[in-house]
């Protein structure tokens, strides 16, 4: 439990934005129009159920128009209330600025528990849900485009993009409605593991950054870190999955709703993920320590610590005695803002939720230009990149037959080199460009000034200004 004088998240996101703003040099009404959201549309609906009607509220907030349209992702979840969705749409504003994403900020719930309903029941209800948006142009390809979120997939994303293009018959561009969809409903590759890739990028960036390591009192690369994961759904899987699968971090933690698994000599992220996956929950996965009180992991001795499920996981009850030298939150809010005080003081980094699972909203960019531009990224120049290759490749060859025993190429370079670059592996190159130079813009300003001791604030700077100057040149 947080304790009672804890901020909630909207008050910690509004701290947050005062202390960055506090720096800054801006015009109070400026500063005042940036904070405030702009609309919030709330929505009750009913749907017959179970031989009766049954009332759902909904919620979709515009925190900033800025540019349009408007992105954030539509949670379902119980815990889902005003302040949240405008906390978080606050939160995409940022986000999207800070990774040059060209949309304002957006954010929507369902208060619904998607596990008490069947397959056949939530389709009913999120129909409907659509349906009350898109006639008021809260869900529109030039205007509001949702994602997935919390309790939500690819599933729901279709059902979503075929209520609006059977609302639009005729907008050529309909596709383009909602991110996060299915392949062979217009969605693009690498959009279910962008979250979790993004967080693996930003860490990848971040060991780069010699100071930063040190500020940290880390040493080397990430190859050898210790991990702990708080949540494995989507993105807590695939980030760790990709960690230790391909950068040599050992996941000694996974801490889920029904306790926790501990292994000093590292788990199998895929062979947890499918016990869950069967079982619901951690209890009884063989091969490791099950812990019943799942937060207390979170306090032992790891290198990186990744919260990656709800909002004030850590809080100012447990911050004093959290471990970790280096917190990555790949959650929303995962750090309250009392909480962060206290990791600031003890010197730990922590690399903010506003650039490290801004891998979502980075692929749903790519998501949404490949639904403009109807083709598929890679397929008009794949071919023409392999055959340019193959004329190296057979100059290669050549002099390998000339040369003899003195000189061959590498088995696997040709096989390699051959290969043009498909849609995934472009999504990829995208996303890693896009968090490498965010991470060097808050990198700057938070090794060049004074007055800044931490990545969130300059995360926060770098965002603010950029909307700041979009209004700018508005005339506003």
């Amino acid at each position: 439990m947080q304790p009672a004088n804890e901020p909630t998240f909207r008050e910690s996101v509004d701290l947050m934005f005062n202390r960055a703003v506090s720096l800054m040099d801006l015009p109070p009404g400026l500063e005042e129009k940036i904070r405030v959201c702009n609309a919030t549309y709330t929505v009750r609906f009913g749907v017959r159920l179970r031989g009766r009607i049954q009332t759902f509220v909904g919620y979709r907030s515009v925190h900033s128009e800025h540019m349009e349209p408007v992105k954030g992702g539509i949670r379902y979840s119980n815990a889902v209330n005003q302040d949240e969705v405008e906390a978080l749409a606050a939160l995409m504003t940022y986000k999207c600025a800070l990774v040059e994403a060209p949309f304002g900020g957006s954010k929507g719930g369902l208060c619904i528990d998607p596990r008490q309903y069947d397959e056949h029941e939530l389709e009913q209800v999120t129909r409907r849900f659509a349906y009350e948006l898109a006639k008021r142009d809260l869900i529109n390809p030039s205007q509001n485009v949702p994602a997935p979120d919390m309790g939500t997939s690819e599933r729901e994303m279709a059902w979503i993009a075929d209520q609006y293009a059977r609302m639009n018959t005729t907008d050529i561009n309909a596709r383009a409605c909602v991110t996060g969809k299915p392949l062979n409903a217009g969605g693009i590759s690498g959009r279910i593991e962008a979250t979790g890739r993004g967080v693996q990028y930003a860490l990848r960036e971040f060991f780069r950054d010699k100071l930063g390591v040190d500020k940290a009192g880390l040493s080397g690369t990430l190859d050898g870190k210790q991990v702990i994961v708080q949540g494995l759904g989507n993105v807590g899987y695939h980030a760790a999955k990709f960690l230790s699968e391909e950068d040599g971090c050992k996941v000694t933690g996974i801490i889920e709703r029904d306790g926790a698994l501990y292994s000093s000599d590292g788990l199998n992220v895929q062979s947890v993920h499918e016990w869950i996956v069967k079982h619901g929950g951690v209890t009884g996965y063989p091969d490791a320590a099950y812990h019943s009180e799942g937060a207390q992991v979170m306090e032992e001795e790891c290198d990186i610590l990744i919260p990656a499920a709800l909002e004030g996981v850590i809080n100012m009850s447990n911050a004093e005695r959290i471990k970790a030298p280096l917190i990555i939150e790949a959650a929303n809010g995962p750090v309250t803002a009392g909480a962060d005080d206290i990791l600031r003081k003890k010197g730990t980094v922590i690399i903010p939720d506003m650039y490290a699972n801004a891998g979502g909203v980075t692929v749903s960019y790519f998501e949404w230009v490949k639904n403009l531009s109807h083709i598929r990224f890679g397929r008009m120049q794949r071919r023409q990149e392999e055959a340019r290759h193959e004329l190296i490749v057979k100059e290669l060859e050549r002099l390998s037959d000339h040369l003899g025993d003195k000189w061959s190429m590498t088995p696997s370079f040709k096989e390699k080199y051959l290969k043009g670059a498909d849609e995934l592996e472009l999504v990829r190159s995208g996303l890693d460009d896009t968090m490498r130079i965010a991470y060097q813009s808050m990198r700057d300003v938070w090794h060049e000034r004074d007055d800044v001791d931490d990545l969130r604030t300059a995360a926060y700077l770098v965002a603010i200004n950029k909307v700041a100057a979009s209004y700018r040149a508005k005339g506003l």
